[in-house]
């Protein structure tokens, strides 16, 4: 545990110093449930379940087998609703804001050791670029993408090009079936343009960051 704790962190600090071993490189598919929301965005405001799927590649940096760089390839469900328990029968809990991604994580991969079987923990950048965003049954005209002819300047389309840091823990069964908890933080400002939201709110200057929960199984090919 110790050596893993210290050689993720001069990964993290220094990766151009680690030998990266791409005629080694081994590929898998990868698949998830998401559990996502936007802070301070839209009211009410709810959780979006939705999904994840794509492909992955496990490159190897340094010489034992314990330490990767892991990016994947999915498409990437996110967003939220507005299925707030508090607000049941009230306009807007119906809502759907969803936002569906191409998106590139690129994870710094650490096994607590070098058995064939053993628990792993990853961290690293996540790259979204939106492909499908759609609001349905919105409890404010200005939330939809074009807004509100009446509310000029304020409007729910979301910023095409979003990045957040993740990281998460997982166990391999022999290097082969993985499953993974992450945890993604947005860094990016969602919707600039509900910032101009009429109102007194002091949410309505806050940023509007994406935070999403995922559960996922991966099948790394021999």
């Amino acid at each position: 545990m110790k050596k893993f704790i210290i050689c993720m962190s001069v990964l993290m600090a220094a990766p151009s110093f680690a030998q990266i071993d791409f005629s080694s490189t081994r590929f898998g598919v990868a698949a998830g449930y998401n559990y996502s929301r936007v802070r301070h965005a839209h009211n009410p405001s709810g959780a979006r379940s939705t999904f994840q799927a794509g492909g992955l590649a496990l490159i190897p940096i340094g010489g034992d087998d314990q330490f990767y760089l892991q990016p994947e390839l999915v498409y990437y469900g996110a967003g939220e609703t507005g299925k707030n328990k508090d607000m049941k029968g009230k306009p807007g809990y119906d809502a759907v804001y969803a936002h569906d991604y191409i998106s590139l994580p690129v994870y710094f991969k650490g096994y607590f050791s070098e058995a064939e079987s053993e628990f792993f923990a990853l961290v690293g950048p996540r790259f979204n670029y939106v492909v499908s965003q759609k609001v349905k049954n919105p409890s404010r005209e200005y939330y939809n993408i074009e807004g509100d002819p009446a509310v000029p300047g304020v409007n729910g389309k979301v910023t095409p090009f979003t990045m957040a840091i993740g990281g998460g823990v997982g166990f391999s069964f022999n290097r082969t079936l993985e499953v993974t908890l992450r945890a993604d933080l947005g860094l990016t400002n969602m919707y600039k343009n509900l910032m101009r939201e009429p109102g007194t709110d002091v949410a309505i200057m806050k940023q509007k960051k994406e935070n999403v929960l995922s559960v996922g199984v991966n099948y790394i090919f021999e």
